[in-house]
């Protein structure tokens, strides 16, 4: 049983340290918005993935922070649960806005976790002290600087790279990446970027050995999927187009991919993302911990969520420091040799930097009973 009496929404700027290019565009700093919940002598703290514009999915920062500020919270504040289950059954009557309500819910799993003492992957069913991390390579000008980045980050010890793809820009730094590296794991992702008119152009991709292609068609697709998947030797890994434990099992019945990308805001929280696992495990599907550019907080989570039995390919989980100068959270989240310490400790095992979050904060609220 926990308790939740107060609760605090932050909003935070941080600047990337690179420039990140997508089939989406062009991100070069991320808004970042933090939940922390109170009760039981302790704080959970989450992090919402969505955008400031519905780019990925159809959610939006803006609208995110209204429904946790008129609906959500409401809903939670002032209330005990048995499990963060039961919070999630008290926010299940609501539709979509899935990364809004994984807000509440995965600051409920992290402050349940801390009250009982417990770090939160063992409250999840995992088992690894560390796990297996890639990396996820934005578009870069021309095939000499995709080569040289991922060189650097091969040289790193990263466990898989992945590389952003788009139409016009696909073959050419798969191809490349492949000639200068013939050994490693390599994948690619677009981003819903393309169309089955456009399999001809994918299936070329079959003849460098990749280990999946990531999300190529519409992000609310799965038949489209299915048929691309008949038509190419190289698995299909399913991003966007699954938000729930059934658009799983439907993706994987018609074949519309052999792979599934879990993130868990995306799935609205750790309940739905175990299950998500569940399903994919029951065919045989690996699944893997996809990223949104998260700060410590997400990632995090992240981390503790990817020490579940089937998350056997490796995640987007990379070093902080690749992205942030000064990170939200004071533990140091860094991979050595593409392999991920889970952080130690109760919860997600990462505390809130609240001398940087106050410098950097754009919003501030707090709520109570």
């Amino acid at each position: 049983m926990f308790r939740i009496d107060a609760a605090e929404i932050l909003l935070v700027r941080l600047p990337l340290k690179f420039r990140f290019e997508t089939s989406f565009g062009v991100q070069t700093e991320k808004l970042v918005p933090l939940l922390v919940l109170h009760g039981d002598g302790v704080q959970g703290l989450s992090e919402g993935t969505m955008e400031a514009a519905p780019m990925y999915r159809e959610e939006t920062i803006v609208g995110a922070l209204n429904l946790l500020r008129e609906v959500f919270l409401p809903r939670v504040l002032g209330r005990s649960f048995a499990n963060p289950e039961a919070l999630e059954a008290a926010l299940g009557s609501f539709r979509g806005n899935r990364m809004a309500r994984a807000m509440v819910e995965m600051a409920a799993w992290d402050l349940w976790a801390r009250s009982l003492g417990v770090p939160l992957g063992t409250l999840l069913g995992g088992h690894r002290t560390e796990v297996e991390v890639g990396v996820s390579l934005g578009i870069q000008p021309d095939e000499a600087a995709t080569v040289d980045v991922v060189r650097r980050h091969v040289e790193q010890g990263y466990r898989r790279i992945k590389l952003k793809i788009k139409p016009g820009w696909d073959v050419q730094p798969v191809r490349a990446t492949r000639e200068a590296f013939p050994d490693i794991r390599l994948t690619v992702d677009a981003n819903s970027a393309y169309t089955l008119a456009d399999s001809g152009r994918l299936a070329a991709l079959d003849a460098y050995d990749l280990t999946y292609i990531e999300q190529p068609l519409a992000w609310d697709d799965l038949v489209d999927h299915a048929e691309l998947q008949r038509r190419l030797r190289t698995p299909l890994c399913l991003d966007e187009s699954v938000a729930s434990a059934q658009d799983a099992r439907k993706g994987l019945a018609l074949g519309a991919g052999r792979v599934i990308n879990i993130k868990v805001a995306r799935v609205g929280g750790h309940a739905e993302a175990r299950r998500v696992h569940d399903v994919a495990q029951s065919f045989g599907a690996p699944v893997w911990c996809g990223g949104m550019l998260e700060s410590g907080v997400g990632r995090a989570h992240n981390i503790h969520l990817s020490t579940l039995p089937d998350f056997k390919l490796p995640g987007d989980t990379s070093s902080a420091s690749r992205y942030w100068e000064t990170d939200v959270v004071n533990e140091a989240l860094e991979a050595e040799d593409g392999l991920m310490p889970v952080p130690e400790g109760p919860g997600i095992g990462v505390t809130l930097n609240r001398d940087f979050t106050a410098r950097v904060s754009e919003l501030h609220e707090e709520y109570t009973v």
